[in-house]
């Protein structure tokens, strides 16, 4: 569960629905600062509240808490080099060093250099002997959140 892309997942079905802040508050019966706490990561609703959001939205709570993004820009990490470096640095400064390195240990040469010309002040090399042997799941499972989050970004600008 990545809190960063639920904020994201739930700032998108509110937008894509048309419902500022205030509207969604009082449709679930909150204060518009809960949704705006949401829409930040600094807290997720809670599972009363996103009963009533799933039902609003009808889709299940596992939808919300793990999205399924469809692809608008990429389907695998090693497009992300077609990405604009802004944007991309954009969506990639969401997550910490740590995840970035992780998901650039299944990455192609290419893809890691094309990383660390991005990030100049990354310790890529210590960073990586600090995480030391890793799971190809924990991987993949980091790429996933990165693409997941480029695609997201996109949607986000089309609405």
């Amino acid at each position: 569960m990545n809190m960063k892309i639920i904020s994201k997942y739930l700032q998108f079905l509110r937008k894509s629905n048309h419902y500022t802040q205030d509207d969604l508050a009082k449709k679930l019966g909150i204060s518009r600062q809960a949704v705006s706490k949401w829409e930040t990561g600094t807290t997720i609703p809670d599972v009363e509240v996103l009963l009533k959001i799933s039902k609003l939205y009808d889709i299940t709570i596992n939808d919300i808490l793990e999205p399924k993004i469809q692809p608008q820009r990429i389907t695998d990490f090693e497009q992300i080099s077609a990405i604009s470096e802004k944007e991309l640095k954009e969506v990639l400064e969401q997550f910490d060093n740590k995840s970035l390195v992780t998901a650039l240990m299944g990455a192609s040469p290419q893809t890691n250099s094309f990383c660390e010309r991005l990030f100049p002040d990354v310790d890529f090399d210590t960073t990586r002997k600090n995480i030391g042997r890793i799971r190809i799941e924990a991987v993949e499972d980091m790429q996933n959140q990165m693409i997941a989050m480029i695609n997201l970004q996109m949607i986000d600008k089309e609405i």
